[in-house]
């Protein structure tokens, strides 16, 4: 195939994935959320053996839209608050899409240098717009459970070197190293724990909503010894409840531990001032982490680690090769993240906070939580509802009568599939919890989902 053949092919082949994605996008404000069928109805729509022959760029992408169809989930939906997953701002999804056509592998400063300087402008942008320390390191990261384990790896690291050990030795050769969290601390945060070592945290209680015990932090530092990490929470995923941040970073570095921030979705309430008060102490961490792709609406996947000791990052997380070009005084892209090999994550985020602007940020922040008060609200409206939660930030909790109400009404909602909003168990109780995450969750949307979930306790006889 020659260069004009090639050219041509690629762009036939966007051509039609530009008209499939059309096609999706505009589908998203009236399909029911619901996939139409599983795994195995979309295995049966699929070639199960390779074939021999290759087909053409353009029928590959005709073929799998058709078999995809039927098995995707509209979570781009502004009705579907399941599993803390936002939307996709335009800029963001257009600027992901050039960087596919770019084809930058985005480790190394000198060699790839437009992704890496857009990168490095988005790095300043989100420690202004958060309220952290100017000179941090700023990694980008799969998504939020990544970004956990580069702080707590680099964490790891900087507690044993105080404690005068060499990380390079392994956590084998390494004492002990305490790590503690709340009661609710989050499913990433321990995944994060366990692959760097560390395993699952020791808990030390928490209130009705999920923050941390203070009091019970500080026992258990004071009762042992030796290096420690403390995970705190920036929204529970429950409750939406952020940690006493100023008690309990105090109470931690003052027992010499290092503090990390698991803040997926709530770490963007620091960007606004209506819900600053939320994450107040938060600066004085040392360790911080959130996920893109929830609060901000950037596409999949791009979590973000921060840490405000650069140094302690590029050293735990750093790569040395004689072939590798390394720059001077300045970290590469893969000095702050645990791959060599990636997509320029960050380019999204320039577009998104570009696009945006403080202003829209704020804005986008504040809306996600007004839609929540608005859910509440309709939601207490309903005979035989309750909002178990207090909601401070963008989650609800929902329960019938008992728990078989409960989860009757949320197998009723995803069925319809006007919403799609996910079944958990929260403070004993079956819940359906709602999570509000997308930029396009307005006033309509909030109607839409009450008007459903009102009509599912009617079908279901709740509060009859």
């Amino acid at each position: 195939m020659n260069e004009g053949g090639t050219q041509e092919q690629h762009r036939e082949a966007l051509e039609h994935a530009h008209r499939h994605a059309l096609a999706w996008l505009d589908s998203l404000a009236d399909r029911a959320i619901r996939p139409e069928t599983d795994a195995d109805g979309v295995l049966a729509r699929l070639e199960r053996a390779l074939p021999d022959r290759g087909a053409a760029p353009a029928a590959v992408v005709d073929e799998l839209a058709a078999a995809a169809a039927p098995g995707l989930i509209a979570l781009g939906s502004p009705r579907f608050y399941g599993l803390v997953i936002g939307g996709t701002y335009p800029a963001a999804m257009a600027v992901d899409w050039l960087l596919s056509a770019w084809d930058q592998n985005s480790g190394a400063r000198q060699l790839t240098p437009a992704t890496a300087a857009v990168e490095e402008v988005a790095a300043a942008w989100l420690l202004d717009l958060l309220g952290l320390p100017a000179r941090s390191g700023v990694g980008f990261v799969t998504g939020g459970t990544m970004a956990n384990f580069a702080c707590l790896v680099t964490g790891r690291d900087a507690v044993l070197r105080r404690a005068g050990v060499d990380p390079a030795a392994g956590v084998g050769q390494a004492p002990p190293i305490r790590f503690l969290a709340g009661d609710a601390v989050h499913t990433s945060m321990v995944l994060a724990g366990r692959l760097a070592g560390l395993g699952a945290p020791r808990t030390v209680g928490a209130d009705d909503q999920g923050r941390i015990d203070v009091g019970g932090l500080e026992r258990a530092l004071r009762d042992g010894t030796g290096p420690a990490l403390v995970a705190l929470q920036a929204g529970d995923v429950h409750s939406g409840a952020f940690d006493d941040f100023e008690a309990a970073v105090d109470v931690a570095h003052r027992a010499g531990a290092w503090v990390h921030v698991d803040g997926a979705f709530g770490l963007w309430a620091a960007a606004s001032p209506r819900f600053r008060h939320l994450v107040r102490g938060l600066a004085g961490a040392d360790s911080w982490a959130t996920d893109a792709h929830k609060t901000l609406n950037v596409p999949y996947d791009c979590g973000v680690a921060v840490v405000g000791d650069e140094a302690a990052m590029t050293a735990a997380l750093g790569a040395h090769a004689a072939y590798l070009p390394e720059m001077t005084g300045v970290a590469d892209p893969y000095d702050l993240v645990p791959e060599m090999s990636r997509r320029a994550r960050g380019v999204p985020v320039w577009a998104a906070l570009r696009s945006l602007g403080r202003e829209g940020v704020i804005g986008l922040i504040d809306g996600l939580a007004d839609a929540a008060a608005g859910l509440a609200a309709g939601f207490r409206g309903i005979p035989g509802l309750e909002v178990r939660n207090d909601v401070v930030f963008t989650q609800v909790c929902l329960t019938a009568r008992d728990d078989a109400e409960t989860a009757a009404l949320g197998e009723w909602l995803r069925a319809e599939g006007t919403i799609w909003a996910s079944s958990s168990t929260w403070q004993g109780r079956t819940v359906v919890r709602f999570a509000v995450s997308n930029r396009g969750t307005d006033e309509e949307a909030v109607r839409r989902t009450v008007d459903a979930v009102a009509r599912g306790a009617a079908a279901l006889g709740i509060g009859a």
